[in-house]
């Protein structure tokens, strides 16, 4: 073997052992709240608070301990720095997801506890943040969003019929997954234990029992949960060496979410009603970080007229993990915090004539702050070109145009445009 055979050999070797430890974690099974609690909530008009403490969260099996699993990722962290070194990129990235992975599991040891919002920030920032001084915080370009769907005439837009029932869904789902994603081993099942329509795994993508879907929903399911989330999974678990990419961390997950998004808005799947949804989410969390509780963010949801159970679960996704009076999760911001990420980050390719670079995007799950290193390792033999490329990412030159376009159509003002075009409608 030559020195670099060797070196990735000894990447793979810790790359597994990285896998191995993460595979019993699952963030949202952890923090997600029992099925009885929406019953019981709803069966008192919203009146009363859930009836969630840090008991209800300490009753849950984890099925490991954390503890004893923070002091292992230490371990692994120590031997990645003696065989890789921390100065190295392939060191480097298996270094900082041991290191994040021991914050998510204090952050699930703090479950029902104030500590439990600061660690969630820490991972996933916070409603508040900006990406440069004088810019608009999370939260603002959140409410921006909402305002600009808002100004829209929903009423004279078709609306796709929630007809199919969980059964139906999951069999159309599984048939477009195995045409577009062919040869990739994917499943689709029914679950009673998620808080939203859908969900993804490694390689399974459940559906909520109760949830009825528009055949529009089952195609953003496809592109969002399938080509992207269990693509990336896929392409990570297909890397020679740094099979650590098929994990996501909370950071990777920023980009993922963000590269979901922007994937629902080029392929045209989605809609200014699916916007609306992910936008509430961000609101959730944004007034639970100002302090109001469980009830005054249901009511505000339900005041604008949103069925009492959507409001019901865009309102307990804030407080996983939490209790209703606590301050949030806050994963939901991850939706707009990743578009403008991954957005930027295309846009800045092209012009710099970098768009080759692009695919990286799809090697695994990455996180974005990275994206250099894995640049370098994959000039250098220890990750490989992903093995599935969504369809309309298998030539960037459209994506690129599409973005250039916009770019272009977005200096344009709309009053103006407003002024000259109105009358012919």
């Amino acid at each position: 073997m030559n020195v670099l055979t060797d070196f990735n050999q000894i990447v793979k070797e810790l790359s597994e052992k990285l896998n191995s430890l993460q595979n019993p974690i699952r963030i949202l099974d952890s923090i997600n709240w029992p099925a009885n609690i929406r019953h019981e909530f709803l069966k008192h008009e919203g009146k009363m608070l859930p009836e969630v403490n840090q008991d209800t969260y300490l009753s849950k099996n984890l099925g490991y301990n954390p503890q004893q699993l923070q002091h292992d990722f230490f371990a692994l962290e120590t031997e990645i720095s003696k065989k890789l070194g921390q100065l190295n990129p392939a060191g480097a990235l298996l270094i900082k997801m041991c290191r994040e992975f021991r914050v998510v599991l204090r952050m699930i040891e703090a479950r029902g506890t104030p500590a439990f919002h600061a660690l969630s920030t820490e991972l996933y920032g916070g409603a508040h943040d900006i990406f440069h001084p004088g810019e608009p915080s999370l939260a603002e370009l959140g409410i921006m969003l909402e305002k600009v769907l808002e100004g829209m005439r929903h009423d004279f837009l078709p609306q796709d019929e929630k007809k199919l029932t969980a059964e139906e869904a999951v069999v159309i789902l599984a048939d477009k997954l195995n045409t577009s994603m062919k040869g990739i081993p994917v499943k689709v099942v029914i679950s009673d234990g998620i808080v939203s329509d859908a969900a993804a795994g490694s390689d399974t993508i459940k559906i909520n029992k109760d949830a009825m879907f528009s055949m529009r929903e089952l195609e953003i399911l496809e592109v969002h949960e399938g080509w992207i989330h269990l693509g990336t999974t896929y392409n990570g678990l297909s890397q020679p060496y740094l099979k650590a990419l098929a994990k996501g961390t909370p950071s990777a997950t920023v980009t993922q979410e963000g590269l979901a998004v922007l994937t629902e808005i080029i392929t045209l799947h989605s809609t200014p009603e699916r916007l609306s949804k992910l936008v509430s989410r961000i609101r959730a969390a944004t007034m639970a970080t100002d302090g109001a509780d469980f009830i005054e963010i249901y009511r505000y949801f339900t005041d604008k007229g949103m069925p009492c159970l959507d409001a019901f679960t865009i309102t307990s996704r804030a407080f996983r993990g939490s209790i209703p009076t606590g301050l949030p999760f806050t994963k939901d911001i991850s939706y707009i915090k990743g578009f403008v990420l991954v957005y930027n980050l295309i846009r800045v390719a092209i012009q710099l004539g970098k768009i080759d670079r692009l695919p990286i995007l799809m090697c695994g799950k990455i996180n974005l702050d990275d994206f250099k290193s894995y640049a370098e390792l994959l000039d250098n033999g220890t990750i490989m070109t992903p093995s599935f490329i969504p369809p309309h990412f298998s030539d960037f030159r459209g994506v690129a145009a599409w973005l250039s376009f916009g770019k272009f159509i977005g200096n344009l003002s709309f009053e103006k445009l407003e002024q000259d075009y109105a009358h012919l409608f």
